[in-house]
């Protein structure tokens, strides 16, 4: 059952470089999944204003926020390039957001 209100769901992130090479993420894309069918699409470039570059063993982190009154279910995906020219895209594992029984 929804909510009357709408509720915030912080989140953290911490994006990991475990290859061999220096990776920039150049920006992000998030799909939201409310319970009533609707989808919010997020996506743009850099990552909270920046373009994080990571070398191996190097990770960066940043929390964000969402806010619904429906429980949802986000999924979230980085881009970027590593130090030879090639494409990189890491998928987040989805993550569900309930909205709290009043």
């Amino acid at each position: 059952m929804p909510a009357d209100k709408p509720h915030a769901f912080v989140y953290f992130i911490t994006i990991r470089n475990s290859s061999e090479h220096t990776v920039t993420f150049l920006g992000r894309k998030w799909v939201v999944a409310h319970a009533d069918g609707t989808q919010l699409v997020i996506e743009g470039d850099k990552i909270v204003g920046e373009c994080p570059r990571l070398a191996p063993g190097e990770d960066f982190s940043y929390n964000s926020y969402h806010v619904t009154a429906l429980d949802a279910k986000a999924q979230g995906s980085f881009h970027g390039i590593d130090d030879l020219g090639r494409k990189v895209h890491v998928m987040l594992p989805p993550f569900d957001m309930m909205v709290p029984c009043a």
